[in-house]
């Protein structure tokens, strides 16, 4: 049996998959959900096979709820969004459900589910699909992290600067600091480079939290912050804040 969980906002969506999976003997739904805290849970708890997925729900999207998951199951969305990348979903070879799907679109995308206990290789498709996702975002306007079995959705106006650790970067708030696997290259690209700026190769700083630069060694700064920090500034970085701040 293929164990199967659905994270859907809509009620009748949820019993629409249900309906069509009474064709397909060989999945058993075990739960369903209807927010992104709550099926990221239900991922973790249960483990499933296959997960239905929604993209466009409250709390948590279903590409937000993707880059949380400890555990990689084979994912099938469901959606009214196309602009969301079908490309994204057919370059890493898992499926889409363009809303509204027929029972045969749907026997289709459940008929490609495969490979079940190749673990490395869902893991590979998921984070795949995340990248291509991260790559298409625009601009960000939250930041959502986990910090053991929390989640903490981060708005960019709280942050007041990004450190880089290696493959990760610390994010630090009025309320704390918050570790997420993601570069800065991909902050630099996706935060509004009005507001935050990249004063080092260590650092992305909100400007408005930035209280006033310090003189530490000859034509060397550091930007001190209203939570304290002193942040070092490079001579490029030091170059585009003052620029910023002409602006």
């Amino acid at each position: 049996m293929i164990k199967a969980i659905i994270i859907e906002d809509e009620q009748p969506a949820r019993d629409l998959v249900k309906h069509y999976l009474k064709e397909h003997q060989n999945i058993e739904v075990v739960a369903e959900f209807s927010d992104g805290f709550s099926g990221l849970k239900g991922i973790n708890e249960f483990k499933p096979d296959l997960v239905f997925l929604d993209i466009q729900m409250p709390k948590l999207t279903g590409f937000e709820l993707l880059e949380l998951l400890d555990s990689y199951p084979q994912i099938i969305f469901t959606t009214a969004y196309d602009q969301y990348a079908i490309k994204a979903f057919e370059m890493n070879a898992v499926d889409y459900l363009l809303k509204p799907f027929s029972q045969e679109r749907f026997s289709q995308a459940v008929n490609k589910v495969q490979n079940l206990n190749n673990k490395a290789e869902q893991q590979g498709k998921v984070q795949n699909l995340t990248k291509h996702l991260s790559d298409e975002v625009e601009q960000l306007d939250r930041v959502v992290v986990k910090f053991g079995n929390k989640i903490k959705v981060i708005p960019v106006d709280d942050i007041l600067y990004i450190e880089s650790q290696d493959d990760y970067v610390m994010i630090y708030t009025t309320e704390g600091k918050y570790l997420k696997q993601q570069t800065m290259k991909y902050f630099e690209i996706h935060l509004d480079s009005g507001i935050f700026i990249r004063i080092h190769r260590s650092y992305i700083a909100n400007i408005n939290s930035i209280k006033q630069l310090e003189l530490y060694e000859k034509n060397s700064y550091l930007a001190v912050l209203s939570n304290g920090a002193k942040l070092k500034v490079s001579d490029s970085g030091y170059k585009h804040l003052k620029n910023v701040l002409k602006n």
